[in-house]
C-alpha cells in the first residue's frame, strides 16, 4: 500500500502531543515528510523523534504546499492562521486536517468550506471527543431511537480554575477569544453531533471579563493578568430552526463547585442522557420512564477525562491514534471523514455568533432577517 505523506505546520503543544504521536501509530499508513514551525530547532527536534529517510524542516508553510510529494497537511497553528494556511493547502492539492477551532469567525470558516468543496479535496477538523468510547456509545443510544426527539442540550466546557498559561492561548489577538473558542467548541460540537441538528436559526450569547486578574489557585500555576486579553467565562443561547434549544457553558475560571468540560446533557421525548466527569473517568447517564416509575441507568463502560494520561481514553496520545487512524482511512478509502468541514463551519458560527451577540447586545439570526421591535415595526408600515 503506497503510503500517505504528510506535511505539519506548527509544532507546539497539540502539533507534537496530539498529531505527531497519533499519526506514529500508523506509520504503515503514512510518513511524516514536512515539519514547519517558526522554531526551526523545534521543527528540528519533532523531525528527528518522528520523520522519515527524506524528511526536512522548513519555517515557511509555502514549501510544503510546493512539495508535489506531501498529499496531506495538517494545521496546528494559532488560530488566527487557520483559514489562511489550510485554504492555500487545499488550492495546492492537499488534504488538511485543521485543528480545532475551523477558524476564527464564521467569514473565514465558510470560506474554507468553499474552497474545499471546490478543490475537491477533504478537510476535516480536530473534534477528537467524538471519539471517545462514552461519545461513541451515546451516539448509538441516540441512533437507536432511545431518547426519542431531542429538543433541549447543554454543551459543558466548564473548568473551576483551568487558565492554560503555556503558549498563546490567553493573547485575543492570535487566538480569537479564551475558552469559549477553546473549550466550548469540543461541548457545541458533541452536542450538534448528538442531535444530529446542524439547521440553526438564532444566537445569543454573553461573555465575562471578570476574573483576568485574579490568577490565584489556577490549576497550571497563576497567569499574567498584563498579558490576559481574553473573557474568562462565556455562556450562548442557540435555537434551531425545528425549535430544539442548546444552552452553551464555558470557562477557564469560575466560582463553580465543579469542572465540567466536554460534557452534554440531552433532553428528548423518550428519555435523556447526561455526560458528568467521574474523577478521571466519564459517566453516561440515561433517565427515562419504565412501568410508570422514574428510572436512571448507568452502564458500565470506560474511559478517562481529558488530559488524564496517554494511556487513557482521552489522553491526547490514544486520541490523536484514534483521529489519526480514521482520518488517513477516510482519505485512502475516499470516505467522508468522521467530523465533515460542513459540521465544523457550523460550531465556528456558533461561536461567532456568541462573541458578536455578546457585543452587540442582539441576537444573531441564521438565515433571516431580525425581527422589528414595537417602534420600527411601526415606521416600517407608515413606509407603505
Amino acid at each position: 500500500m503506497t503510503k500517505l505523506r504528510i506535511g505539519i505546520v506548527g509544532l507546539g503543544f497539540i502539533g507534537t502531543q496530539k498529531h505527531l504521536v497519533g499519526l506514529s501509530q500508523h506509520f504503515d499508513k503514512c510518513e511524516i515528510v514536512g515539519f514547519c514551525d517558526f522554531d526551526l530547532d523545534r521543527a528540528q527536534a519533532a523531525k528527528d523523534s518522528y520523520g522519515s529517510a527524506d524528511s526536512y524542516v522548513t519555517t515557511d508553510y509555502k514549501e510544503l504546499l510546493a512539495d508535489p510529494s506531501i498529499d496531506v497537511i495538517h494545521v496546528c497553528t494559532w488560530n488566527v492562521s487557520h483559514c489562511e494556511i489550510t485554504c492555500a493547502a487545499l488550492e495546492a492539492g492537499k488534504h488538511v486536517l485543521c485543528e480545532k477551532p475551523m477558524a476564527i469567525t464564521g467569514a473565514d470558516a465558510r470560506k474554507m468550506l468553499e474552497t474545499a468543496e471546490r478543490t475537491g479535496k477533504k478537510l476535516s477538523v480536530g473534534f477528537q471527543y467524538r471519539l471517545r468510547k462514552e461519545s461513541q456509545y451515546l451516539r448509538k443510544v441516540v441512533d437507536e431511537g432511545r431518547l426519542g426527539e431531542i429538543y433541549a442540550a447543554t454543551a459543558h466546557a466548564v473548568r473551576r480554575r483551568g487558565v492554560p498559561i503555556w503558549g498563546v492561548f490567553t493573547d485575543k489577538e492570535k487566538q480569537g477569544g479564551g475558552p469559549l473558542i477553546d473549550l466550548g467548541g469540543h461541548a457545541i460540537d458533541l452536542a450538534l453531533w448528538y442531535m444530529d441538528n446542524y439547521d440553526i436559526d438564532s444566537v445569543t450569547g454573553v461573555v465575562n471579563y471578570k476574573l483576568g486578574d485574579k490568577p490565584e489557585g489556577n490549576m497550571a500555576g497563576p497567569w499574567d493578568p498584563e498579558t490576559y486579553t481574553v473573557e474568562d467565562s462565556a455562556f450562548g443561547f442557540v435555537r434551531f430552526t425545528n425549535g430544539a434549544s442548546l444552552f452553551v457553558r464555558a470557562a477557564w475560571a469560575l466560582n463553580v463547585a465543579e469542572s465540567r468540560e466536554a460534557c452534554v446533557e440531552l433532553c428528548g421525548t423518550e428519555g435523556g442522557a447526561d455526560v458528568v466527569p467521574l474523577g478521571s473517568d466519564q459517566l453516561v447517564t440515561l433517565n427515562n420512564v419504565q412501568g410508570g416509575e422514574l428510572v436512571t441507568t448507568k452502564p458500565e463502560i470506560g474511559g478517562a477525562y481529558f488530559g488524564s494520561g496517554e494511556k487513557t481514553m482521552a489522553g491526547f496520545a490514544y486520541m490523536g491514534g484514534l483521529e489519526a487512524e480514521q482520518w488517513l482511512n477516510a482519505i485512502l478509502n475516499d470516505t467522508e471523514p468522521l467530523v465533515t468541514a460542513k459540521q465544523a463551519c457550523v460550531v465556528t458560527e456558533i461561536l461567532d455568533a456568541i462573541y458578536t451577540s455578546a457585543t452587540t447586545g442582539e441576537p444573531v439570526y441564521f438565515n433571516r432577517e431580525p425581527e422589528l421591535d414595537a417602534a420600527e415595526l411601526v415606521g416600517a408600515q407608515g413606509e407603505h
